[in-house]
């Protein structure tokens, strides 16, 4: 280095030039640090509420990112239906904890089904599918709305003949389970997308972490009714999805309609029974029965507490409750404390 080259290095001017330099660089890296710690953490695809068990996924189809995408792509599109007007979501709303707020929803061409369409938040936990029981897993009751007349109307290799001629398609079902859309990669990824459903952090689950002030003093009243012996709700809407997943009748007609199980056994015994449905989110998903008959929470309030409609397979459970104003006030106000807005809101599960 030469002597007029080395003296310019050590001028004062220089040396301020670098201090600030290395002082302004320094901040810099300070601000890009904070920054990295305070962005929000990113949710994982399976989120399990406290005191919920993790849901089982079957080999061959475990939860990847891939699948959930694949999954949650289809479940949102009206490619699945005859005539492309039709999804998965029209009738599993999330902003209605999946349900569609219709006595009867409407599948392709107007056409209307035969049953109120339920939640889908906890899916994952349920033993069988359909208000009968006649399927035994997720992945294969994801073919039941595609088959139907009144909802899907299409048969799957139609559907895996559209999804061929779809680039993205292709790739992503590539991506997901190393094969071109067929019947196994349509049921598997929304089944895949459905697990994660998970409802577990209402007001009622807070106050079962310790947070008191997360119910009122009604919700309260409301909740003693609920699990106690006057109302015996809770031995059939109990556990951590407040359904026993049990087949019975609750009095709502003398004669029903619908055979509801023994449509599938054909045994008499089985004759109006229908699948007991979980509770979580019931404030948002009216109307309420198999067949949606039940436009409110106040109605359900008033046919249990009435005991219900003589029928021979009636449940012994369901006789009048004599509840008094306050007391159906109160029981309504905690089935609303069942709410949860966290999976309401959860751009996780929005298109």
């Amino acid at each position: 280095m030469m002597d007029d080259e080395w003296a310019s290095i050590r001028h004062p001017s220089f040396l301020c030039f670098m201090r600030n330099s290395l002082l302004l660089l320094a901040c810099l890296l300070l601000l890009s640090c904070e920054k990295e710690q305070s962005a929000p953490p990113v949710e994982p695809l399976l989120a399990v509420p406290e005191g919920f068990p993790v849901p089982v996924f079957p080999e061959g189809n475990e939860l990847t990112p891939e699948r959930w995408a694949l999954g949650k792509r289809l479940f949102f599109d009206p490619i699945l239906s005859s005539d492309r007007t039709v999804s998965c979501a029209s009738c599993h709303l999330p902003e209605m904890a999946f349900t569609d707020g219709k006595q009867f929803s409407e599948g392709v061409e107007g056409r209307l089904g035969t049953r109120n369409a339920p939640t889908l938040a906890n899916i994952a936990y349920h033993p069988y599918y359909t208000r009968e029981g006649g399927v035994p897993t997720l992945e294969m009751q994801v073919l039941v709305p595609i088959q139907e007349h009144a909802e899907f109307d299409m048969n799957i290799l139609d559907i895996a003949e559209r999804l061929n001629a779809d680039s993205g398609y292709v790739r992503e079902s590539r991506a997901a389970y190393g094969r071109v859309p067929d019947a196994f990669v349509i049921t598997r990824s929304i089944a895949c997308f459905e697990r994660t459903m998970l409802s577990g952090s209402s007001p009622y689950d807070q106050y079962l972490q310790g947070k008191n002030a997360a119910l009122t003093a009604a919700e309260r009243r409301g909740m003693g009714l609920f699990f106690g012996e006057k109302t015996n709700c809770s031995q059939c809407h109990g556990g951590f999805n407040f359904t026993n997943y049990a087949f019975e009748n609750n009095g709502l007609y003398e004669d029903y309609p619908d055979p509801g199980r023994f449509r599938l056994t054909g045994l008499e015994a089985d004759r109006a029974l229908f699948k007991v449905q979980t509770l979580r989110n019931v404030g948002l998903t009216a109307p309420y029965m198999h067949d949606g008959s039940l436009p409110t929470l106040a109605a359900v309030m008033e046919h249990y507490n009435g005991g219900g409609e003589n029928h021979p397979h009636k449940s012994q459970l369901i006789k009048p409750l004599n509840l008094t104003e306050q007391e159906k006030t109160d029981l309504i106000a905690f089935l609303k404390a069942l709410t949860d807005d966290d999976f309401l809101d959860n751009p996780k599960f929005r298109q």
